[in-house]
């Protein structure tokens, strides 16, 4: 697998493409060198038949027909191993001089050329070998045949080309070794920078991107995403001590602006200033809430994931929380349905959790008009502990379900309802602190409105899981013998 994702890296695709232009670059020059060294051969044998011919046709026209066989029979008496091939013929293909004994088969090419083998159909008392010859006809109807042995030749292209295939191959296999070993070393630099970077990302923000010392491209690399991250880091201190210091100056005088409107609607006896003050404390009670939620979103991601984290079985938290809301759903009459899978923990932060599943609870039950359902679930799907609540609400469109985690930020539909965009930020933080993922769906598309679910995955304890899987187990078996017992003794009594 991991192999197989090192191929799939453009560092080796980038190799594999510079493998391929070198074999290319190689191939075309064996290819040359071949083409020029076999040519330069061939070459060079058809010039020393050509050579032969020449001095045949001198002797043809200083002795004539008698002269040229005379010299024939000369030159293969000696040449013992019929290095040059002769053949002097009639019109009628009958022998009157050569060292063949019948003419060979094959038409000749344009310019009287013919490559045949050397074998007993031709009169050839040794073994098989290739020849090469030049025909043509003297005067007076003679037909005569002049070639080489050009087995050797032959044998030696041969051997050529088999050297020209093992070099690409030895080619090949070298460039694609040292194109997995480039990728490979490129691909650790990578893998470091991404690990820092998922890290980061997790939290841990003082981390930097480790560097050689060989000022390279990837430690030039690692120098700027090193400073761009303390800019970052800067910049994010900067806004965090910012809204902390706002949150925190005007946090005290809200409260005592707060006090002073409750103790004159305490004191007031005009009904009309009652309710006016009554208003005043409840905008204040909202400010108040605004700013603590501020506060707590900025120490959940300051904390990042250096929380308290405990064992902790999400289906007692959830049921916790719900006893708390289920009377909010009665005042509305709304549904108010259960599922809790037992057995299902996480290692997380209780008070974290319990102040997630809350928000998304009260969501659920502040969106839902009167008589309408809402749904909260808790089960275990893979490593997943899995917490869902879902409502006949008025949903969210497809194209904000990615902008509801925003600071601030609400849905068109909901502006007119009491809140302060903050609820689902807090949720993102938690579920973040415990490696957790949000997705938002429609709980019904046929319906209008469609309503929200909300499911939140988070990663849960295998072992606890199988533990209790074998505590139920035991217990099963438990009740299993005991009502066998119980029966043994029914039927003895």
């Amino acid at each position: 697998m991991k192999l197989l994702s090192q191929l799939r890296t453009s560092s080796f695709q980038l190799a594999l493409l510079y493998m391929v232009v070198f074999a290319t670059s190689v191939f075309l020059l064996l290819a040359f060198i071949y083409w020029r060294t076999a040519g330069f051969m061939t070459a060079q044998t058809d010039e020393t038949i050509e050579a032969e011919i020449a001095g045949l046709a001198e002797q043809y026209r200083g002795r004539g027909v008698n002269g040229l066989i005379t010299i024939i029979r000369e030159r293969v008496a000696r040449d013992p191993n019929a290095k040059t091939i002769y053949l002097l013929t009639t019109e009628d293909f009958l022998k009157l001089a050569g060292n063949l004994e019948t003419w060979p088969e094959g038409s000749p090419s344009e310019g009287g050329w013919v490559n045949f083998t050397l074998s007993s159909a031709v009169g050839w008392k040794g073994p098989e070998r290739l020849a090469r010859a030049r025909i043509f006809e003297v005067q007076g109807g003679l037909r005569l045949l002049v070639g080489r042995d050009v087995d050797e030749l032959t044998s030696l292209k041969r051997v050529i080309e088999t050297a020209i295939n093992w070099g690409m191959g030895i080619t090949l296999a070298l460039a694609l070794l040292g194109g997995y070993l480039m990728s490979r070393n490129t691909i650790r630099r990578i893998e470091v920078i991404n690990n820092t970077s998922r890290r980061i990302m997790n939290g841990h923000l003082s981390l930097r991107i480790p560097t050689r010392g060989t000022e390279d491209d990837f430690d030039q690399l690692a120098e700027n995403l090193n400073q761009m991250l303390d800019r970052i880091v800067y910049l994010m201190e900067g806004i965090r001590h910012v809204s902390d210091s706002i949150a925190h100056d005007l946090r005290t005088p809200l409260t005592r602006l707060r006090n002073q409107l409750e103790n004159t609607l305490m004191s007031v006896d005009n009904d009309e200033a009652r309710e006016q003050a009554g208003r005043a404390v409840a905008e204040a009670d909202q400010l108040l809430a605004t700013f603590n939620a501020l506060l707590r979103i900025a120490r959940l991601e300051t904390k990042g994931n250096s929380s308290d984290m405990k064992r902790v079985a999400l289906d007692e938290l959830v049921s916790d929380a719900c006893e708390l809301y289920e009377a909010v759903a009665e005042d509305k009459d709304q549904a108010f349905e259960q599922s809790l899978e037992p057995g299902v923990v996480l290692e997380g932060d209780r008070d974290l959790l319990f102040q997630m599943i809350s928000n998304l609870i009260d969501n659920a039950i502040k969106y839902t008009p009167e008589h309408g359902a809402i749904g909260v679930a808790v089960r275990r799907e893979g490593d997943d502990a899995v917490f869902e609540v879902s409502d006949s609400g008025i949903g969210i469109p497809d194209d904000e379900k990615d902008q509801v985690f925003q600071r601030f930020y609400r849905v068109g539909k909901s502006r007119s309802l009491p809140g302060n965009g903050l609820g689902l930020s807090l949720v993102s933080a938690v579920a973040e602190i415990h490696k957790g993922r949000i997705i938002l769906s429609d709980t019904d598309e046929t319906q209008q409105p469609p309503g929200l679910t909300v499911a939140v995955y988070m990663p849960a304890l295998t072992r606890v899981r199988k533990r209790i899987r074998a505590t139920q187990a035991e217990q099963a078996l438990a009740s299993t013998t005991d009502d066998a017992a119980g029966a043994t003794e029914a039927d003895r009594a």
